[in-house]
């Protein structure tokens, strides 16, 4: 298989596990270097990294579905995405141009390929993976559930996933479902 499909596969695969929909978003860490099977940060790959934001475009494109890329710690995993989702979400836009060695491969492909990208700070996104180990739950609303993956690699990177849900209050007395 390839990156695309790796990354095809992961994308479709939350998506139908967690329930997201249209206008929701899915944010996604994602170390380029552990994709080509490397320590993170030690091999950038901006080939990788537009790969795989095709291959996960190809599943939150045609359903509505916001990307939100998280970028590396030199950017302080600040987030890529369109400008629509950061206005419905009042998120502040910041200013800051992602690049391989500042932002990371996949967020600098992301930021090249949205109609119209923005970086933001942070977000809370509805569900997330994290392709190589990224450390992407800052970023995803309260409460994450972790979600196992059959598509778990893109490429030689290990995935998670997460979807998220309401939190639960109340007691012994309260009903959370009907």
């Amino acid at each position: 298989m390839s990156i695309y499909d790796d990354a095809r596969n992961a994308a479709l695969e939350i998506v139908e596990i967690s329930g997201i929909k249209e206008g929701d978003t899915l944010v996604v860490g994602c170390s380029t270097s552990e994709v080509m099977g490397e320590r993170m940060g030690t091999l950038r790959s901006p080939e990788a990294g537009l790969e795989i934001y095709k291959g996960i475009m190809s599943v939150l494109g045609e359903r509505g579905i916001h990307l939100a890329a998280q970028c590396c710690e030199h950017l302080n995993r600040a987030i890529v995405t369109d400008r629509k989702n950061a206005e419905k979400k009042g998120l502040e836009i910041v200013s800051v141009i992602p690049h391989p060695h500042a932002g990371g491969s996949f967020a600098t492909a992301v930021y090249d390929n949205l109609e119209d990208p923005v970086v933001v700070e942070e977000i809370k996104a509805e569900a997330g993976l994290d392709i190589g180990l990224t450390l992407i739950g800052m970023h995803l609303k309260r409460v994450a559930v972790p979600v196992r993956l059959k598509q778990n690699t893109v490429g030689k990177a290990p995935v998670t996933a997460a979807r998220t849900r309401p939190k639960y209050i109340g007691g012994e007395r309260a009903i959370y479902s009907r």
